[in-house]
């Protein structure tokens, strides 16, 4: 780092502070610290924020690299002429400093400045986040600000010291690669992302983390070989292949085979004889049934539990007792029949890599990691592989003398099978290892490595505990890979805990346009106009989703499009990848089926 002489380059304006509180937004509540207020006098600033200031959400906001928050004078006065508006007072931006310069274009990544008696290093550029809009009562403004090239950035604190309005603020070095807050923010956040670019950004020491690993994931999909998929440095999401074919394709029943009591496989076929795209180990596709009241459809995603690569899909399902969908497949479906199929999709799928693996599961659950057990003998593979598995006994457990079949030709795995009630035909040490359920301390009485690449899957209240046991036990959450049956977790950040509701109809008349799929949730309403977007649509039907930005900026709402189009408004700042929707920012044109 090159250090400078300590050159006046800006002034403090304002010192602006605030402790988190509830607002009420869209009749739900929101504990956010955007109203910042101007505070006179010296204020201390500390490692992780300023005295009287605080962070509503933790995750995506605060911590050591985003202590200090700043915005210029001269993005105020753009703003005041861009909107129309007469009635910002400083603070009005969520920012902790108002300064007199410091111009985001100018200002680079790891930069330090002295400001009174504290030293500060810029971290990365604000994250945009929907409360930004929430405050401003603009719900486009986190677009606007990438759009625009006027983010604000954040400091770290390197030492503490106060600060007080009208204070000057001193260059005292320059950051490494000069790499502008818009160039990083641009170099994330819209098309492109140059792989040189994205070399330079990665030899910043001061980049926060959270901007590295978004950047790595960009130049790890650059340097895979394969063609831009979409943003793989804001979601998962983009990060496998697009669908095979769009929409529903008729696939033919080629045989219906018991795995255990309760699960039950189906092997499809090309109606013409004609091959399959290859699936990747752990994803799943998606089925449509005429199994509804007169004859409506129904949709369901099944796990693929074969070997990828077959001539054929097997996919696996657990006959539910009043389940809709495992009804008909169950009592319905004979060989020889036809059934509308999605392409093979998902992001629960095998890294690459010669480093152990861990397969975690429980009852139905063994489903895709039973493929990634194949596709790991497939490739005789010389990894470290653990193979944990809990039932209740061997009549419940599926795939029984297939997985001891696979084990075998795997020279580095190891096998733990656990029935909670054995049966009485059930030999120990040949169909299971031990009495009861799996448990946190079974990892470390294996001698599990701690860097082993974790694939977990199996019922609710399996998926509710064992992540966290996995990642207490030493496991990088980075490693830790889930898969869910069912609509998948919310992200809605800042908003307070509520009671979760079974996805329903929206209140009201019934609208008259598209029929809307939520495909996990087993729902289907008609599309009304007077909802912005999918996502509120989603919102009001008690469907779990997730978001941050809400204006086709950060993509946390990317989710699968498995058929139907969709109009954009607004323009998002970056398309999602093939075969995606971004749901914030997106209304049907058709009738439309979300992997949601």
């Amino acid at each position: 780092m090159t250090q400078a002489k300590g050159t006046l380059v800006a002034t403090l304006v304002a010192v602006n502070v605030g402790l988190p509180k509830d607002v009420c937004w869209h009749g739900r509540t929101v504990h956010t610290g955007v109203w910042k207020q101007p505070v006179a006098g010296p204020r201390m600033v500390r490692r992780l924020n300023i005295d009287g200031d605080g962070q509503g959400d933790l995750v995506g906001h605060g911590g050591e690299h985003r202590a200090v928050l700043v915005y210029q004078l001269d993005s105020y006065r753009y703003w005041e002429e861009r909107l129309g508006r007469t009635d910002f007072v400083y603070g009005q931006f969520g920012e902790n400093l108002t300064v007199d310069g410091l111009p985001d274009d100018e200002v680079c990544i790891g930069d330090r400045y002295r400001i009174g008696g504290a030293l500060f290093e810029v971290s990365q550029p604000r994250v945009t986040c929907y409360r930004v809009g929430l405050r401003m009562n603009e719900p486009q403004m986190a677009a606007l600000l990438v759009a625009h090239r006027r983010p604000g950035f954040y400091l770290r604190v390197l030492t503490e010291g106060q600060v007080t309005a009208g204070d000057e603020i001193v260059k005292v070095a320059d950051g490494p690669e000069g790499i502008t807050v818009v160039d990083i923010d641009e170099l994330l956040y819209k098309p492109g992302h140059p792989r040189e670019e994205l070399v330079r950004a990665l030899r910043i020491p001061a980049l926060s983390p959270g901007w590295q690993g978004s950047l790595r994931a960009l130049l790890d999909q650059a340097d895979s070989g394969r063609p831009s998929l979409g943003n793989t440095g804001l979601t998962s999401a983009a990060g496998v292949p697009p669908p095979a074919w769009s929409g529903f394709r008729r696939l033919r029943v080629v045989d219906i085979e018991p795995e255990s009591a309760s699960v039950f496989s189906l092997r499809l076929a090309a109606p013409d004889g004609g091959s399959l795209t290859s699936a990747l180990p752990g994803q799943f596709v998606v089925l449509r049934l005429p199994a509804g009241p007169a004859g409506a459809p129904i949709v369901r995603s099944y796990s693929l539990s074969g070997r990828p690569g077959a001539a054929e899909y097997r996919i696996s399902v657990k006959q539910e007792p009043f389940g809709a969908a495992s009804g008909y497949l169950r009592t319905h479906i004979v060989g020889g029949e036809m059934l509308d199929v999605a392409a093979p999709r998902g992001t629960f799928t095998l890294r690459d890599g010669d480093g152990p693996v861990l397969l975690l599961s429980a009852g139905v659950g063994a489903t895709p990691v039973v493929a990634m057990l194949h596709a790991l003998v497939a490739q005789r593979s010389e990894r470290e592989v653990w193979w944990l598995y809990g039932a209740r006994n061997g009549g419940e457990h599926p795939f029984a003398r297939e997985v001891r079949s696979l084990l075998t030709q795997l020279p580095h795995a190891h096998s733990l099978v656990c029935y909670s009630r054995p049966g009485p035909g059930d030999r120990p040490e040949i169909d299971y290892t031990s009495t009861g359920r799996l448990t946190a301390g079974v990892l470390g009485r294996l001698g599990v490595p701690h860097e082993v690449d974790a694939y977990l899957c199996g019922p609710p209240a399996f998926m509710q505990e064992v992540p966290r046991w996995v990642e207490e036990y030493g496991v990088d959450p980075v490693r830790i890979h889930t898969e869910t049956f069912g609509a998948g977790p919310e992200i809605t950040p800042g908003i307070a805990p509520h009671a979760a509701t079974v996805p329903h109809p929206p209140a009201g008349p019934p609208g008259t346009g598209p029929a809307i799929t939520f495909a996990r949730s087993g729902l289907t309403v008609n599309w009304d106009p007077q909802y912005p977007s999918l996502l509120e649509l989603a919102e009001a039907c008690s469907v779990p989703v997730r978001w941050s930005c809400r204006t086709g900026v950060c993509h946390t709402c990317e989710t699968g499009l498995l058929t139907g189009n969709i109009d954009y408004s607004p323009e998002p700042v970056e398309p999602p990848a093939e075969g995606n929707a971004l749901t914030c920012c997106s209304q049907p044109d058709t009738d439309v089926v979300l992997d949601l």
